[in-house]
């Protein structure tokens, strides 16, 4: 089995960002980090960040979010999550430039690697 393995970051020596196998590439868990490794305080925020991580990532396989056709959510607290929702869905609308046809599912967690982000989204994209 041939991989395509990117590798990026503070972690790099430990993940992946992404592999790419024959036509499907997953995507490690993103966060809503900027190019400092700083994550703002408000939920929407880091949400449009790691949508921007996101499509960095896929951009190293030559894709976009139009490739996306699976993504899992994770949040740190699903009551601030839903209290947002939608400026949430909002923001992930913007990122794909139109309401995103793919499956979705939202888990609720203890904790991300830092304490400090409060989502981490993570693709499964076909090309």
């Amino acid at each position: 089995m041939q991989r395509k393995v990117f590798r990026s970051g503070p972690y790099a020596e430990l993940i992946a960002q992404a592999v790419q196998v024959g036509e499907i590439i997953y995507l490690s868990g993103q966060v809503g980090v900027d190019e400092r490794g700083s994550a703002p305080d408000d939920i929407v925020a880091q949400t449009v960040l790691a949508y921007q991580n996101v499509k960095v990532v896929l951009a190293e396989f030559g894709a976009t979010l139009d490739n996306v056709v699976e993504e899992t959510v994770f949040v740190t607290d699903m009551a601030e999550t839903m209290s947002q929702v939608q400026e949430i869905f909002d923001a992930r609308a913007s990122a794909y430039g139109q309401r995103p046809e793919v499956a979705q599912t939202l888990v609720g967690v203890s904790a991300l690697v830092d304490p400090a982000f409060k989502i981490e989204i993570k693709c499964t994209a076909h090309v």
